[in-house]
């Protein structure tokens, strides 16, 4: 059935024979969560835990494009709430598909019909182009309303962290980035660990991936020597360009760091061929550097893992002036303008 974005898959969400007709009918893994949508905040405090930071996307952007991940109060069928118990709440704004969740009184998944990882279905047409006929068979009704403009997909938000986090940046687009000054490879290998510890709680519940964009040279292997670092990784941390993988075990348990180099990669299909999926099914902690060359294979596990991007760039040279003259000012060292050590490092959805 259509939304305003794009045609969804949609079962009663508590019901708990349709949710595994629905993970079949996906191809995907059961225990991958499905976001849901309702009709407002009444239902919606019916599913979820709201924190304040939840109640002031809802009044901000509600009825729209919007997920905000909440946790779980278990009232749905299980295979809907992630495995450690959130849930993603939508308030569409499609007259359709509103009036079918107030029918029905209950919320239903608003995860998008294609198979996993085939294209976006904006028309019926397209959709039943890469389904199979055993998928076919599973689909009980389809409201065929011709084709839906583009629209982007939603924009997902984790209110559970101690900072709202933005999963996928969508058609709503918020402001959530971080952004410092490293003068230094250390405060490099600093910002590493600074971030490892925000996320390591995380660690064994999703996999964690720091997705390193910036030139040649900017500082994404010294990043990853800091987030080893701070991992308890003993071994030193080289750039993985020629190994494309590499693997460090940390000491006292059975996880590990994956570190791997997009730079020699021409496609998306390449990250696919090293089992990337599976390592994010691992809930593994992963760094790629040149990730900006695969961000469409990275992007596709949105929904599963963390994704933290970061971009790493020299310090453009007004700033550097601008820098230089405010130490001058303040009586500090004289450093040249030009220094080669100056980074901006920034952290969020780019």
């Amino acid at each position: 059935m259509p939304t305003e974005t794009v045609y969804i898959a949609a079962v009663d969400a508590t019901n708990e024979r349709a949710v595994k007709k629905l993970v079949k009918y996906k191809n995907r893994p059961f225990g991958k969560p499905f976001s849901v949508g309702t009709t407002g905040l009444e239902m919606m405090k019916k599913h979820v835990e709201m924190n304040e930071a939840a109640e002031n996307l809802y009044k901000t952007f509600y009825p729209g494009p919007i997920t905000i991940v909440c946790q779980g109060k278990h009232k749905v069928s299980p295979g809907i709430e992630s495995e450690i118990g959130t849930l993603g709440i939508f308030v569409t704004d499609h007259k359709l598909t509103i009036d079918v969740i107030k029918k029905l009184g209950k919320p239903i998944t608003t995860t998008s019909a294609n198979s996993s990882y085939k294209p976006r279905p904006f028309k019926i047409s397209n959709l039943f182009k890469y389904l199979s006929k055993k998928q076919k068979a599973y689909i009980d009704l389809v409201i065929d309303v011709g084709e839906i403009p583009f629209h982007e997909a939603s924009t997902v938000i984790d209110t559970t962290l101690d900072d709202p986090a933005v999963l996928r940046q969508g058609e709503i687009k918020l402001k959530n980035k971080v952004e410092v000054l490293s003068r230094s490879e250390e405060a490099t290998q600093n910002t590493g660990k600074e971030l490892w510890q925000k996320y390591e709680k995380h660690q064994g519940q999703r996999a964690i991936v720091f997705a390193l964009v910036g030139p040649m040279g900017a500082g994404k292997t010294v990043f990853t020597k800091g987030l080893a670092k701070a991992m308890g990784v003993k071994e030193e941390v080289v750039s993985p360009t020629y190994d494309l993988e590499l693997d460090y075990r940390l000491p006292t348990t059975n996880y590990k760091l994956i570190h791997i180099d997009a730079w020699r990669m021409s496609s998306d299909s390449e990250l696919a061929e090293l089992d990337f999926a599976k390592k994010i099914t691992d809930k593994s902690v992963i760094a790629v550097e040149w990730a900006d060359r695969v961000a469409e294979e990275i992007r596709k596990h949105n929904e599963e893992a963390i994704i933290v991007w970061v971009k790493i760039k020299y310090l453009p040279r007004r700033l550097r002036l601008a820098e230089s003259r405010l130490r001058r000012a303040k009586g500090r060292s004289r450093a040249k303008a030009g220094k080669d050590n100056d980074r901006l490092i920034s952290w969020g959805v780019i």
